[in-house]
């Protein structure tokens, strides 16, 4: 289902429920949440982001997910939420001081849900919400209690940077990781 003009604008500043539970392996951070995936109500939901194919690709599901099928990843473990909540058309909507009060509220919800890996999908949120201005692509020192942080790049379209090939190796490695530390 693609959202009409009038459902995209009525999706302006509405938040979407995060799929979350205590114990995840990984739990994946979005900058916040575009207006198509707010209509839907779906996390990364706007058909030119490439954050499922990388999330398959990478090693995390078993075949390519939807949008629709979020939840499903609560089985494998893994979860979505993100730094600022409130669906916008960019991300330049934001401001820097709404980017450090969603890094204390992903910082509570992390404390609160105890994932064993935070991954930050976009490493300038991650650099503005949590005051790392040098942060690169990759795993941090920065921890949230004992949760590891991982900083992704961001997979939307726009982010011509990475190639799908290179977005699936970077979440990869994060797969590697993750599973080397549960098996210790």
């Amino acid at each position: 289902m693609r959202p009409t003009k009038d459902q995209l604008a009525a999706a302006h500043g509405t938040t979407i429920p995060d799929v979350i539970a205590p114990g995840l392996d990984v739990l994946f951070c979005g900058i916040n949440p575009g207006l198509y995936s707010g209509a839907l109500k779906q996390h990364f939901a706007r058909p030119g982001n490439r954050f499922w194919p990388a999330l398959h690709n990478g090693g995390f599901t078993p075949r390519l997910y939807k949008p629709a099928e979020q939840d499903r990843l609560l089985d494998l473990k893994l979860g979505i939420t993100n730094v600022v909540a409130r669906t916008t058309a960019r991300a330049d909507e934001l401001t820097a001081d709404e980017y450090r009060e969603g890094g204390k509220l992903l910082q509570a919800k992390v404390e609160k849900y105890r994932p064993r890996w935070l991954a930050v999908v976009g490493i300038t949120a991650y650099r503005t919400a949590f005051g790392f201005p040098k942060a690169h692509v990759g795993p941090q020192e920065h921890r949230i209690g004992d949760t590891r942080v991982w900083v992704l790049p961001n997979p939307s379209g726009l982010n011509a940077h990475w190639t799908p090939a290179g977005l699936a190796a970077e979440f990869a490695k994060l797969r590697a990781a993750s599973e080397v530390r549960r098996n210790r």
